[in-house]
């Protein structure tokens, strides 16, 4: 399988993308923000940075990059696409998930190991957890803060489209503590924290085993590989 990663300028977790890409299993191939060409791809993920410096708003620009006309095509036909952090801005700014991301309630950035439940496992890129998982995955965002209109929040609560909920702290004052969201067809995801930063032992979080040892943030890429050998 191969997975384009997309660097956009300010990209900065392109190169993690595609390493996590690489310990799943699958190619990864690098995409550029500047082109209409997604080589031949299987599937797709927008990393985390900040893309045009977030001028404007966060992801905007980089939603109407000449990639992206390629990516919200590929979407709506059902390729998977998987926005991170920054990616899951410019997804929102795409209108491929709904609702908005704006500055953290208390107004900085911030960088820790989060919790989360996972809420969701009709995704391509969650199939392989459990539902009501809890994981663990790094978090860095100084605007992650997801908001929509009670509607929309009762819309995506009803019809399970809430992919991942904060858990023990709300860290950026996301409505109903959703972390991350998916799709009604269930190819594209999105979420503020960065499971590229937890697929490799000695390199992820603190878990009870050992130091740096979590890797939750792998079954993410395997997912999605695992769901291409099914199709």
């Amino acid at each position: 399988m191969r997975i384009g990663v997309v660097t956009f300028p300010g990209s900065l977790d392109d190169r993690d993308a595609q390493r996590a890409v690489r310990l799943a299993g699958a190619e990864p191939v690098a995409l550029w923000h500047g082109t209409h060409d997604l080589q031949g791809v299987d599937a797709i993920v927008l990393p985390g940075g900040f893309s045009y410096g977030d001028y404007l708003r966060c992801g905007a620009i980089a939603a109407r990059s000449p990639i992206m006309a390629e990516v919200i095509d590929a979407a709506n036909s059902g390729m998977p696409v998987l926005g991170i952090c920054n990616g899951f801005q410019i997804l929102v700014e795409a209108h491929l998930l709904p609702g908005g991301l704006i500055r953290n309630d208390h107004g900085d950035f911030i960088r820790r190991d989060q919790r989360l439940r996972v809420e969701s496992i009709d995704s391509a890129w969650t199939n392989g957890f459990e539902l009501g998982q809890e994981i663990t995955i790094p978090l860095k965002n100084g605007e992650g803060g997801f908001i929509a209109d009670e509607a929309t929040l009762d819309r995506l609560e009803g019809e399970g489209l809430v992919a991942f909920r904060y858990l023990d702290v709300n860290p950026n004052g996301s409505l109903r503590d959703i972390a991350g969201l998916r799709n009604e067809r269930g190819n594209v995801v999105g979420l503020m924290p960065h499971p590229e930063h937890a697929v490799e032992p000695g390199f992820g979080p603190n878990t009870p085993e050992a130091m740096r040892s979590g890797v939750d943030g792998l079954t993410f890429f395997t997912s999605v590989i695992k769901q291409s050998v099914l199709s």
